[in-house]
């Protein structure tokens, strides 16, 4: 006798539940086994309809902790209030976890709640969980769950990443705008220069793709000719010859040395002088390294700008 395999039908939830907070929620907290599993962690319902403010959560749960658990159930097409409302309960009610039902995410919605899981605290956790009715044959229905977005180590680790560049941008931002204010004082060399959070500002030396720069990283920093005015590459090379001829005495009238680096494997080339032990980052050791390169960046112009304009 042969078997018969039935079909599975995947139906509208309102199929199922007609009325979301007396049918799906009431459901919902007498079977949060169901989700539990779904989502690999331990849930256990508190209270259904915990009043916040003039608002209620659909259900208040713990975790495995103790920790509050605030579950939103949306059963429709997902919109600005249903994410709002689950950010004021899970704020409110200090939460550590936030759980988003829905049966038709939106894309952004879903980009959001990502960014969510990036940008908070490794402590806080939030998914985005699509609800569907399915049953085989005439039986009951029963609710499908599937996880469309969770927490995870590495979304906290790009968050975390992302957080670093930040800080690392508005510091940057900060420590180029405070040279530029010294450099007022002291020359017009920068004075249309704008502060930016790329680590590296500068001037033209007097030529096309040449240039006098600051540059910046977050445990040293630079003064550097750089030479990129020939596209090809081989143009560069034969000015940086041309300067490097005269090595010697450029550096007898700057007062000190410089790393000149052709940089045979790329097509631009440089005469830099780096500054180790402090960059961005030590804030307590700006003004001195400012000082530094300011003083340096005077000498390295008066030095090439008139040799430059002679190639």
């Amino acid at each position: 006798m042969s078997k018969i395999i039935s079909r599975l039908e995947v139906l509208p939830v309102r199929n199922a539940f007609k009325y979301e907070a007396h049918d799906f929620t009431k459901w919902l907290e007498a079977n949060i086994d169901a989700l539990a599993d779904r989502l690999s962690i331990q849930l256990t319902v508190v209270q259904r309809e915990n009043s916040v403010g003039d608002f209620k959560v659909d259900l208040l749960c713990e975790d495995s902790f103790g920790h509050p658990v605030i579950i939103e159930n949306q059963l429709e097409r997902t919109d600005h209030d249903h994410l709002g409302k689950m950010l004021t309960y899970l704020v409110n009610l200090g939460a550590t976890t936030a759980i988003w039902i829905t049966t038709e995410p939106r894309n952004e919605h879903q980009r959001v709640v990502e960014w969510l899981n990036e940008s908070t605290p490794a402590d806080v956790s939030f998914f985005l969980v699509k609800v569907e009715a399915v049953r085989i044959g005439e039986s009951p229905f029963a609710p499908l769950f599937t996880v469309l977005v969770s927490p995870d180590i590495q979304s906290k680790q790009i968050g975390e990443k992302k957080k670093e560049w930040a800080e690392r941008h508005f510091k940057r931002l900060e420590f180029w705008r405070s040279l530029l204010e010294k450099c007022k004082l002291r020359t017009k060399l920068f004075a249309n220069v704008s502060p930016g959070r790329n680590n590296w500002i500068g001037v033209s030396a007097g030529k096309s793709g040449i240039r006098l720069n600051f540059v910046l990283w977050k445990d040293s920093a630079a003064i550097e000719l750089y030479i990129d005015h020939d596209t090809e590459g081989q143009g560069n090379k034969r000015i940086f010859d041309q300067l490097f001829r005269e090595k010697a005495e450029i550096e007898l009238e700057i007062g000190e040395g410089f790393e000149w680096e052709r940089l045979d494997d790329k097509r631009a080339c440089r005469i830099r002088k780096e500054f180790v032990g402090t960059g961005f980052l030590h804030e307590d050791q700006w003004n001195e390294l400012q000082e530094k390169l300011l003083e340096g960046m005077i000498r390295l112009d008066w030095a090439f700008r008139e040799r430059v304009s002679k190639l």
